[in-house]
């Protein structure tokens, strides 16, 4: 059975940073794409970022772009997103999934794609105060 846990959310201040968490287990790990979505009250569904199996390809949205870093430890079937900068605006449940084996290229398009992401976590919140 596949599970995947989000950590490390919570309250930060405006320009303050997080570091959200995303473990994996039921799965081989590094067979995946993996990414980060988000949903804010009365949003859609938002892709931020996506990473490739290796680690060797990351892709952003233009609204997170040179303040979010994604990155993966395959050892420890952990997936990460360093949040810097922080805006009120990044308020948001913050989701991380896995990208379909089956999904061979990898790009900013695959964040406006969640249907092409086969294993989702429960979320977690994010809330940026002013």
């Amino acid at each position: 059975q596949v599970q995947v846990v989000e950590s490390g959310g919570g309250l930060v201040q405006a320009g303050g940073s997080l570091r959200l968490s995303c473990t994996a287990s039921g799965l081989t790990f590094d067979d995946y794409a993996m990414g980060w979505f988000r949903q804010a009250p009365g949003k859609e569904r938002e892709g931020v970022s996506c990473i490739s199996w290796s680690g060797g390809s990351t892709y952003y949205a233009d609204s997170v772009k040179g303040r979010f870093t994604i990155s993966r430890d395959n050892a420890k079937n952990t997936l990460y997103l360093q949040m810097n900068s922080l805006k009120p605006e990044d308020t948001a449940m913050y989701y991380c999934a896995a990208v379909s084996p089956a999904i061979q290229a990898l790009g900013v398009m695959t964040l406006r794609e969640p249907n092409q992401f086969e294993y989702w976590g429960q979320g977690i919140l994010v809330t940026v105060s002013s």
